[in-house]
């Protein structure tokens, strides 16, 4: 089996647009501009077969249509909802083959209540995680339409995944989560080491994605919920006398929003 080549397409102020190729095919991540992603394809000599979405916000899906003018018949995935420019409707526990790969359908509710993921599990390669707005590096998405128990429920799915998961998702938000992230947990040395790294790339304006999973485990505070140091951390900082992890969640997620 031919290797997956995985890259980031740069789009809007922070969002990247993911393209996964392999021997001159490519499929694309969640679109939300054509124009960058028609030059990176033209740049490589890719053509475009086909366009997997994992939920309906603009900076996701606005550019689906000039790319299927341009590419026309190619297979559009994405969840059930209002995007009428998917034709190929996923639910979870769904499997689809693209590129001679298998990707698995999961449902992730909680930043909107359509969120799908997909996952790659490669003989070639490490397995890799397309995420969308769930899960970031270092934080997770804000909850427009789910809610907090939704959310945990949803990335503890992700937790489960192998702990060498290349986590791909869709916005450069590392930095900032990472100062939230010291702000909950000041003390794990494994967090400081992180940020250290995540500043010294993007002082060279180097992307801090894809994440491993493994990090996330260690230094993310929304993965860390079930952590008895986060979670006296949190109950501190919300006053609360008596909790359980939904608890902490929800106001963990309170208290980034108002970072």
């Amino acid at each position: 089996m031919i290797m997956l080549s995985i890259s980031p397409i740069s789009a809007f102020s922070d969002n990247y647009i993911w393209c996964v190729a392999r021997d001159g095919e490519a499929i694309i991540v969640d679109p939300g501009d054509a124009t960058p992603v028609l030059n990176h394809l033209d740049k490589n000599g890719l053509t475009l077969s086909a366009i997997i979405i994992t939920h309906h916000h603009y900076d996701h899906v606005n550019g689906i249509e000039l790319l299927c003018e341009r590419f026309p018949n190619i297979p559009v995935y994405g969840p059930e909802n209002q995007c009428e420019s998917i034709n190929q409707r996923l639910k979870h526990g769904d499997k689809i083959t693209l590129l001679d790969h298998t990707f698995s359908v999961f449902a992730v509710p909680g930043h909107t209540l359509d969120h799908i993921a997909y996952y790659i599990d490669s003989a070639t390669s490490a397995p890799a995680l397309f995420c969308g707005d769930t899960l970031f590096a270092g934080g997770c998405g804000r909850l427009f339409e789910g809610t907090p128990e939704q959310m945990l429920r949803s990335l503890g799915l992700i937790q489960a995944l192998p702990a060498n998961t290349a986590v791909y998702c869709a916005h450069e938000y590392t930095l900032n989560n990472l100062r939230f992230a010291l702000a909950v947990e000041p003390d794990n040395s494994e967090l400081r080491e992180r940020m250290a790294n995540t500043a010294d790339l993007r002082e060279k304006n180097l992307p801090t994605v894809p994440s491993i999973l493994a990090l996330e485990l260690l230094t993310n505070p929304f993965m860390r919920t079930d952590n008895l140091a986060v979670q006296q951390q949190v109950a501190a900082h919300a006053e609360l006398k008596y909790w359980n992890q939904n608890d902490i969640f929800a106001e963990l997620r309170a208290w980034k929003d108002d970072f």
